[in-house]
């Protein structure tokens, strides 16, 4: 029998930026964080290299920033949380600061900031060059590890959401050395990161496989937009896994995209070239490495001697491959970096099942659009996650759990390593940067035949609402593109779904996705 353990506080599920942001918003309330593996390690958070999009220079507004997010989103980015996040830009990336995170200063003392794609203006707070995540994580963690009302279970991971009812949740099934631990608390948050490990190539850590979308959509809650995934157009493209990131501030310091030829192909897409959204990038890199004999990031020039001591993690990885950025082009393909779909939430968090909150890249506020402006993901995890933290803390109410008759889910198989393989091998060919029907229905049968031995498997779950969601949007929009439908509808629209008895149904025109 699972143990039962009974927590009077906020549940966090998650341990990178925006469960931790979490966590240190909830005080005084006694916090539990479920942290799958050791703080700091293996989450998306950690791995971001380009920084902190923010309004911080004179020449620049929050205003400036949400239109450029709205742009870069093709159309369906909510408005009010766009705003939101673009007016509390600042403050977060100076609360950090304060916090300790180590970000690049000039000598007057304002933040060395770099220019990225789509951004009309230099605007992004970069670390230590392309050390963003990682050093803005290990400040948050210190404080996360020192702050007297934060318990951490490090190597927890959890399997799925216990109810007291069919739209309230009350706790979650766990995993902790060998045992399985049930639970209980009074709100949950998840804050699971996101599922580029569904694919078979991808710069996030392989462990994140869309399980937090997945179990909030098992327990009933609506998902949103899950058929949007970004593709980043610059992985290392040396057989790694996980790709390793070019981050795309070599291109804001003007690398060039070009062909063993030389040529700058990116402009064939665009008039920005390389610093087109990064969908049109992506697809531009896709095309060169399928017919023009492959894509090259080429930062000779533009950074040479500098590498090492600019971006010291693209440089370490480099070499690693074999290949010297300072005197030779890199070779690059695109790779799912982010995704854009997850848990339908508003601007504080709240699904749409009682006392479940979602946070971070597994959660959707509509605030990317259907493709997300560069250097707005850590953002969002820091701001998104203080407006959480003090939701869930300002919600509490009394908790006494009736732990005999709740709602117990049903234990999820594992994958075996093969089939996953299986999984991310038809994630990538078929829903990936180029999609179609012809494509999306191999992969809908693919997932249905693994299903016949893993039914209720937390990844598939999370790759049939993206593979069902992109056969159903018949259209191309940001980082979704149909080549059989290659044109944008005239009018743009979320996509808003939930599960019921194993099938997907549009929740907003209450019909079943064929």
């Amino acid at each position: 029998m699972p143990e039962v353990y009974i927590h009077n506080g906020p549940l966090v599920i998650g341990a990178g930026l925006a469960g931790l942001s979490v966590a240190l918003n909830t005080a005084p309330q006694p916090t539990l964080v479920l942290a799958p593996v050791a703080l700091g390690v293996a989450c998306s958070s950690a791995w971001a290299q380009g920084g902190i999009a923010a309004a911080l220079s004179d020449q620049d507004s929050p205003a400036a920033h949400a239109e450029d997010t709205m742009v870069a989103g093709a159309g369906i980015n909510d408005a009010n949380a766009t705003r939101l996040l673009t007016e509390m830009g600042p403050g977060v990336v100076h609360r950090l600061n304060d916090l300790g995170a180590p970000f690049d200063h000039n000598a007057d003392g304002t933040f060395v900031l770099n220019r990225e794609a789509a951004h009309g203006l230099a605007r992004v707070a970069r670390v230590g060059g392309d050390l963003a995540g990682k050093k803005i994580l290990e400040a948050v963690v210190a404080k996360a590890k020192a702050a007297p009302h934060i318990d951490i279970w490090e190597g927890a991971i959890a399997s799925g959401l216990i109810r007291s009812d069919a739209d309230t949740v009350i706790g979650a099934v766990v995993e902790l050395g060998g045992k399985v631990i049930e639970v209980f608390a009074p709100v949950v948050v998840l804050a699971s990161g996101g599922s580029g490990g569904l694919y078979a190539v991808t710069t996030n850590p392989a462990n994140l496989r869309g399980e937090g979308m997945a179990m909030a959509a098992l327990a009933g809650a609506e998902i949103a937009d899950p058929e949007f995934v970004q593709f980043h157009p610059t992985a290392l493209k040396a057989g790694i896994d996980p790709a390793p990131l070019a981050t795309e501030a070599l291109r804001g310091e003007g690398a060039t995209l070009i062909t063993k030829d030389g040529y700058r192909f990116a402009f064939d897409d665009h008039p920005d070239g390389e610093l087109a959204p990064r969908d049109i990038v992506a697809r531009a890199v896709h095309r060169a490495n399928l017919t023009l004999g492959g894509a090259y990031l080429d930062c000779r020039e533009a950074i040479g001697a500098h590498f090492p001591h600019e971006f010291p993690t693209v440089f370490a990885s480099c070499m690693a491959a074999g290949i010297d950025p300072r005197v030779e082009p890199i070779p690059v393909a695109p790779a799912a970096h982010y995704h854009m779909g997850g848990i339908r939430t508003d601007i504080d968090g709240h699904t749409s099942l009682r006392n479940l909150f979602a946070v971070g890249e597994c959660a959707s506020t509509g605030v990317h659009g259907a493709n997300r402006l560069a250097s707005n993901s850590l953002l969002e995890a820091a701001a998104f996650g203080e407006r959480v933290g003090h939701a869930a803390a300002r919600e509490l109410v009394t908790f006494t759990p009736d732990t005999v008759n709740a709602l117990r889910p049903v234990t999820p198989p594992r994958l075996t390593p093969e089939a996953v393989q299986t999984l991310r091998d038809g994630m990538a060919q078929h829903a990936g940067v180029i999609r179609d029907a012809e494509g999306l229905e191999h992969l809908i049968e693919l997932i249905g035949n693994l299903e016949l031995s893993f039914k209720g498997a937390l990844p598939l779950v999370a790759a049939r609402l993206i593979a069902e969601c992109a056969l159903q949007r018949r259209e191309s929009r940001g980082s979704h593109y149909r080549q059989d439908f290659p044109a944008t509808a005239p009018e743009g629209h979320r996509t808003f779904v939930r599960l019921k008895e194993g099938r997907l149904i549009q929740t907003e025109m209450n019909r079943e996705i064929a």
